[in-house]
């Protein structure tokens, strides 16, 4: 399993939401560059990224950071947020990102994924933000009637390189990942799954790791930006 470090961007800083609540945004870095530097020495093999202002707006509002990250690091990055078009999709991946995140597009238009992820192999991914089970869209602001299981099938033979699921209600609350939520939707599709919101711990770790699913891999920001997850500690454990 791979552990992909969170770099959150909201106003050029990294921030870290509670439950995806704009309003209750913690900073814990002006210089999203020197951070994804530090991530790099440790030695992760991936970064998360993610423009949480292009996710209201519907367009990227954090560039310069996302760019300076790019600059900065060789290791890949994926990103969301904002990235709802063709035109915006290619110019992220010719600027060198590795993957780009789609999330309320693949509700509003899932051809769209579909044919980006053909014309570009292994470089989409799909967003899948749910709360208790229902895909959230717009950042989190509206709930759908689409469950999690049913948007993941959608795409089972598009060619998409990852999902991404996140449990909103656990995002940034620091108690721990919904395992059996994220290890059923790893079971019922072939696409690989990376867990998201609230691993907090080795332990939330562990748990994923042992859940049974063929996990791709968990992502986390806030417990280590507070020291409550040891990097090191947790790449150790994910790559042994």
């Amino acid at each position: 399993m791979i552990l992909y470090p969170a770099i959150d961007l909201k106003d050029g800083k990294c921030v870290r939401l509670y439950k995806g609540d704009m309003a209750q945004a913690t900073v814990f870095g002006d210089d999203p560059a020197a951070q994804a530097a530090k991530f790099a020495a440790a030695g992760c093999r991936w970064l998360h990224l993610v423009d949480l202002d292009g996710a209201f707006a519907g367009k990227p509002q954090n560039a310069a950071a996302v760019e300076s990250i790019l600059a900065r690091v060789s290791i890949p990055a994926q990103l969301g947020g904002g990235i709802r078009d063709m035109a915006t999709i290619e110019g992220w991946l010719a600027k060198g990102l590795a993957r780009v995140i789609l999330g309320t597009v693949a509700v509003r238009d899932p051809d769209l994924v579909k044919q980006a992820a053909r014309t570009f192999p292994g470089k989409v991914a799909v967003g899948i933000d749910a709360r208790d089970g229902m895909v959230a869209v717009e950042g989190w602001a509206e709930t759908t009637d689409i469950s999690a299981l049913d948007l993941a099938r959608r795409f089972e033979d598009a060619g998409v390189a990852a999902i991404i699921y996140t449990d909103i209600d656990r995002d940034g609350a620091m108690q721990g990942p919904n395992v059996a939520a994220t290890a059923a939707l790893a079971n019922a599709v072939s696409i690989p799954v990376i867990a998201s919101g609230g691993v907090s711990s080795l332990d939330d770790l562990r748990a994923l790791k042992d859940s049974g699913a063929p996990l791709d891999g968990a992502i986390s920001g806030r417990a280590i930006y507070e020291g409550a997850l040891d990097l090191g500690q947790a790449l150790a454990l994910l790559a042994a």
